[in-house]
């Protein structure tokens, strides 16, 4: 501190670059230092519940598989249904022959319905598909990691 900073007969004060300056090595040995080794939420059983995924034991197997299931009965439920409903068009034109007669925009409905509704109910079906995934996923993970 080699200016006198503050008014006379006061003590000197810090300059600024002085203030913010490290604290001298002496003081920074003194400071404490949590040290945190185990974390307290039990991981034990997760870290085993992962280590049988990884090695493939049998519960790991079974974990896996029932996840894999859920996943096959989630897109057998979905494509089923889109596959009926997209099967049931033909048979309802068939059915009622007085659908083939309208048109719609000078081209007929069946022909409409036929072009243009499977782009976006597949579109439709495949983001519920991969949304439901996803939730599936996230159970999975959250089943693991309790």
């Amino acid at each position: 501190m080699t200016k006198h900073s503050g008014p006379p007969g006061q003590p000197d004060q810090p300059q600024p670059a002085e203030r913010d300056a490290w604290p001298p090595v002496a003081a920074r040995k003194n400071r404490r230092r949590r040290v945190v080794l185990a974390d307290p939420k039990g991981r034990g059983r997760v870290l085993r519940t992962i280590i049988e995924l990884e090695e493939q034991t049998s519960v790991g197997e079974k974990l896996i598989r029932d996840l894999i299931r859920q996943q096959l009965r989630t897109g057998l439920a979905l494509g089923g249904t889109t596959l009926l409903l997209l099967a049931a068009l033909p048979a309802l034109f068939h059915a009622v022959p007085q659908l083939s007669e309208v048109h719609l925009l000078g081209v007929r409905l069946p022909w409409v319905l036929l072009g243009l509704l499977p782009f976006p109910l597949c579109y439709g079906v495949g983001y519920a598909y991969r949304r439901l995934a996803e939730r599936h996923e996230q159970d999975f993970v959250n089943s693991v990691d309790r």
